[in-house]
């Protein structure tokens, strides 16, 4: 076995790990996303596209990864005329590992050769009820897409943090303006910290549980070069929750203390925020957007 990180002995780290930004710096500038490259893994619609348009209008370039939504080329073409950057989509099953790194690769090499925000979003709900009458097959499905393609996606954009942090250049050797370190975000739920209910959701919130802890200690091996996050919403109206029955979603609405699903928008801030030098101090944190349902 191998310490977390040189020189770290009895849970003391050594010192200045990583530097804040420069004290002069206003608010909007440590906002500002510009000529930064960023990544959103189930990006076509839902969460994942609010992102994707959040990031482009901070000023980033972005790899917009789908897997079946094929009005995915027109919605990264209109994301880059939009905002003057540019944004590209790749199909990619981000199940199979190898897959993966070589879309990462391509990307990163069609948007200015460099790494600085992956954000695992992708996600897919559970719709075969109580554990004991599923078909196993869906377990190690939704195991696979909620939970091993984030820890694939931790593996490959890692590298990319680290060597850039080492380095400091790009993959073609160019020194990196405006770099730090990395940023690994991803979104998990409200679902990985309690059951969610009335429906049967256990696999589901088992796999957003997992989440959650793997990304909790990622930010501590990562500390050097990279720090991760994770925003966790709770019910909120995208295409996936619409396709939820009335009388589930008014129950949804009535264990929410604001009595309402949130809307993409409101939730879209804290990606920026995580992404950018604003949360430089933030690493293992948790943003939980609910409106107020893990508070009762």
């Amino acid at each position: 076995m191998e310490w977390l990180q040189p020189g770290q002995q009895d849970g003391i780290y050594q010192h200045n790990n990583t530097q804040p930004p420069p004290q002069e710096r206003g608010l909007f500038s440590l906002l500002s996303l510009k000529g930064r490259t960023a990544i959103v893994t189930g990006a076509a619609k839902g969460i994942g596209y609010a992102i994707v348009e959040a990031f482009a209008e901070a000023g980033a370039n972005v790899a917009l990864w789908y897997n079946s939504n094929e009005g995915a080329m027109e919605k990264a073409a209109k994301i880059s005329e939009t905002y003057g950057i540019t944004c590209k989509a790749y199909k990619v099953d981000v199940t199979d590992e190898a897959a993966l790194k070589a879309t990462l690769d391509q990307s990163v090499k069609d948007l200015n050769g460099r790494l600085d925000i992956f954000v695992a979003n992708v996600g897919i709900p559970w719709l075969y009820g109580r554990t004991i009458d599923s078909p196993s097959e869906q377990f190690h499905h939704i195991l696979n897409v909620n939970f091993a393609s984030a820890y694939y996606s931790a593996k490959a954009a890692g590298k990319y943090f680290e060597r850039q942090k080492n380095e400091g250049t790009d993959i073609n050797g160019v020194k990196l303006d405006n770099y730090t370190t990395g940023s690994f975000i991803v979104t998990s739920s409200t679902a990985g910290q309690r059951q969610l209910v009335p429906q049967a959701y256990t696999p589901y919130n088992a796999t957003k549980a997992a989440l959650t802890s793997f990304a909790k200690g990622l930010a501590i091996e990562y500390i050097q070069f990279a720090r991760v996050n994770i925003v966790s919403p709770g019910y909120v109206a995208t295409e996936a929750l619409g396709a939820a029955p009335d009388p589930m979603r008014l129950a949804w609405k009535g264990r929410t203390p604001m009595g309402r699903e949130g809307s993409v928008n409101e939730i879209k801030g804290a990606y920026v925020y995580l992404a950018s030098d604003a949360s430089s101090f933030a690493t293992g944190t948790e943003i939980v957007i609910d409106g107020g349902y893990t508070s009762i």
